[in-house]
């Protein structure tokens, strides 16, 4: 069953309804109170004026005329009753309300009254003068009367506040447009690049919050575009290096095959095939490995190595590969005992390093191969003194394809795997990789394998002593391979 979704417009819109019709209702019952308040002190207070207006009526009246025929009309209008008490003892219970005599004494001894009065069935405003002559006038009003004008203000209060209700929702309505305008546009262009798109660029507007998203999609887009394209020139690089061995094997056995080739031009044809071929199978499994070290279920190893084997085997087979190059070979070694770890993986970030660096070193220079182990970690160092790299080339050398995209043409280059490698098995096991210069004038690399870790690659001119050298492990004596 699928829930249905409403628009943010419709959202808005009725938020903003429902917060005018609260708005509406509080008002309403707020100001109840006090309109019904005000309009009963202003009954009281028009009534206080008609009572100094009647008494002084009263005591201007020539003997035998009534009081004026106007303010007997404005007293009927107003529902107000008057009445007159003689001074003196007077007989308060012919009065239709209750009237203590205290009021009474008040009135006798000069003084004005005001007040609240109420009779079985309401409840009245009441205000009494003293006359000149021997007595009082009491004017009495009803309270319902006399706030009869609280229920228009207050109708007239609900009208505006209705009114206020429907101009609300076109202008909810409007500003929800414009707040929802650019998420449509973020929406619309989240989906251009789920499609494919890129170079999306969304302006900066709305909130601070909506701009927020703008700028998020704008640096994915970038970020997208970024990775793509290492992508496409990660893949390009690895078909070049797929084409140069398959273009031989092809040429060759082709060769062979028409008899163009013979004798001992066909073993040296074979020989060749058999090299290109073991190139494209280490290809094959270095791009194999590098996409294992991503998977959940890519193992490492854990078991007891003896590291003097370890070293001794690693200076033999380099020490053998540096002296059919002419390259002289120097091995740093310092262990003491067994180490627990995996030991195909710690041969192949010896060997891509090693081989990388071998490309590189010309005849006559050097190669240092440094094994040390240390409390809780394994450290191997490859130093060469080859061109070296920049620091820009630090910060890429174990992004697959990155120095192989920047150098080929220009100097020996591999696969553009190998130093990618390298990082990601120092990061499954744990450990650092770190690159910087060598002492010797090329390249140097620093990988770390501790029992435990996180894992983490930074580059080595981090991790300078403060006078600048590079920390190196200490070197024993060891087989010094010369050409």
């Amino acid at each position: 069953m699928t829930t249905r979704k409403w628009s943010i417009v419709t959202l808005l819109v009725l938020l903003t309804s429902a917060v005018a019709a609260i708005a509406i209702v509080i008002a309403g019952l707020v100001s109840y109170p006090l309109v019904v308040s005000s309009s009963q002190e202003l009954g009281a207070r028009n009534l206080a004026q008609l009572a100094n207006v009647t008494a002084n009526a009263i005591d201007q009246r020539v003997r035998g005329e009534g009081v004026g025929p106007a303010l007997i009309n404005t007293l009927q209008r107003e529902s107000i009753s008057a009445y007159l008490i003689p001074k003196g003892p007077s007989n308060l219970e012919d009065l239709p309300f209750d009237f203590s005599q205290s009021f009474v004494d008040q009135l006798d001894n000069g003084e004005a009254i005001s007040g609240r009065v109420s009779s079985s069935d309401s409840e009245y405003l009441m205000e009494g003068r003293p006359l000149s002559a021997d007595g009082s006038v009491i004017l009495i009003q009803p309270i319902s009367v006399a706030g009869a004008s609280a229920g228009t203000i207050i109708w007239r209060l609900v009208v505006a506040l209705v009114i206020g209700l429907i101009i609300a929702i076109p202008l909810g309505f409007f500003a929800a447009q414009r707040l929802a305008k650019p998420l449509r546009r973020a929406r619309a262009a989240a989906i251009s690049m789920a499609g494919g798109l890129r170079g999306v660029e969304l302006e900066s507007e709305g909130p601070r919050e909506v701009d927020e998203i703008s700028t998020s999609l704008n640096a994915l887009d970038s970020a997208l575009t970024t990775s793509e394209a290492r992508q496409r020139d990660f893949l390009l690089s690895v078909s070049h290096e797929f084409r140069t061995p398959l273009t031989a094997v092809k040429g060759y056995s082709e060769a062979i095959s028409d008899g163009i080739l013979e004798g001992d031009q066909a073993v040296d044809a074979a020989r060749l095939i058999l090299s290109e071929s073991a190139r494209l199978d280490r290809l094959v499994s270095d791009l194999l490995d590098l996409a294992k070290l991503g998977a959940v279920d890519f193992t490492i190893s854990e078991v007891a190595i003896d590291l003097n084997d370890f070293a001794s085997e690693v200076c033999q087979v380099w020490g053998y590969r540096c002296q059919d190059l002419q390259v002289n070979c120097k091995c740093e070694i310092s262990v003491h005992g067994e180490f627990v770890g995996d030991p195909i993986r710690l041969r192949q970030i010896v060997d891509n390093l090693a081989e990388n660096a071998l490309r590189l070193s010309p005849s006559g220079s050097t190669l240092a191969i440094g094994i040390e182990q240390l409390a809780n970690s394994l450290v191997i160092e490859v130093r060469d003194s080859g061109p070296g790299l920049s620091a820009d080339d630090h910060e890429v050398a174990f992004q697959p394809g990155a120095l192989y995209e920047r150098y080929r043409g220009v100097r020996p280059v591999g696969t553009g795997i190998g130093l990618a490698l390298v990082g990601r098995l120092a990061q499954r096991m744990g450990g650092t990789a770190l690159v910087g210069a060598a002492p010797e004038g090329g390249a140097f690399f620093r990988i770390e394998i501790p029992q435990r870790g996180e894992p983490q690659i930074i580059s080595v001119n981090e991790k300078h002593r403060s006078d600048g050298s590079i920390p190196h492990p200490v070197h024993n004596p060891a087989p010094n391979w010369e050409a």
